[in-house]
Formats: structure tokens, sequence, C-alpha cells
């Protein structure tokens, strides 16, 4: 039927039973190619942004970077909280596990924390999931 009408017999899923069509290759590769654009368009990518403090982060300062990271969640970004240790500073440690849990507890309304606070090295980090887009 294929050769009568000068197309081509395209298989179009292989499960138990074969499915085929009749049709133009170059139109068929063509509608794939097409499909394959919009999937790749209507996707979403999750960028991850960064909030750095230091261990004696004023709280003028907490909450500028609050709105940032506010902004952020809103887009759908995950936010990466991190207090940077300089020098001796790594000795309050306590200090920034606090104001890091202090970020994750004014963030809940929009994100969901995915990390507690870890250290690794001298940052010490929370990691932030947004819970939907608006």
């Amino acid at each position: 039927m294929a050769h009568e009408q000068q197309l081509d017999l395209v298989e179009i899923s292989r499960q138990e039973v074969p499915v085929c069509r009749i049709v133009g290759y170059s139109k068929f590769l063509y509608s794939q190619k097409k499909k394959q654009k919009e999937m790749k368009a209507s996707q979403v990518k999750q960028l991850q942004k960064e909030v750095r403090f230091g261990p004696n982060t004023d709280d003028h300062d907490f909450d500028f970077k609050l709105k940032h990271a506010r902004k952020f969640l809103e887009e759908g970004n995950k936010v990466r909280a991190y207090v940077h240790f300089r020098g001796r500073a790594i000795v309050y440690k306590e200090r920034g596990e606090l104001l890091l849990n202090r970020f994750a507890e004014a963030l809940e309304d929009l994100g969901k924390l995915e990390k507690a606070p870890m250290l690794e090295g001298k940052r010490m980090f929370i990691l932030i999931n947004p819970k939907g887009k608006k």
C-alpha cells in the first residue's frame, strides 16, 4: 500500500503489537523534531541561586538578603544560603546555624527546607526548594 501511494511505512511504536503508519518519512521526522522542540520549550529550568552570609550578619543585611531569596523562590528557583566563616570565626558555628535556621523559618511560606544546616569546610549551608510557582 505504501509503494502504491509513493510513501513510506513508518513504525510508530514497538510494543507487543507494532504500530505502523503510511506517511512520508521526511514529514514524519519534521513532526517529531517539532514535538521535541515544543516539549523543550515548555520545560521549566530550575536554577540554584546563592545567598551569602557572614557569622555576624546584622538584621538589616539579613532582611535585605531575605527579600532577594523571596524573589528567587517566587520565580521558582532553588535557594542555597550559606554562612562563610573566615579565619577564627569558625569558632562561632552556633551563630551560623542559628542564622540559617532563622532564614529557613522566614521562608517557610514560600519554600521547603531540603537540607538542614550542614558544615562543609569553611561554609555552613542549607538548601531551600520552592513550594510552587504562583
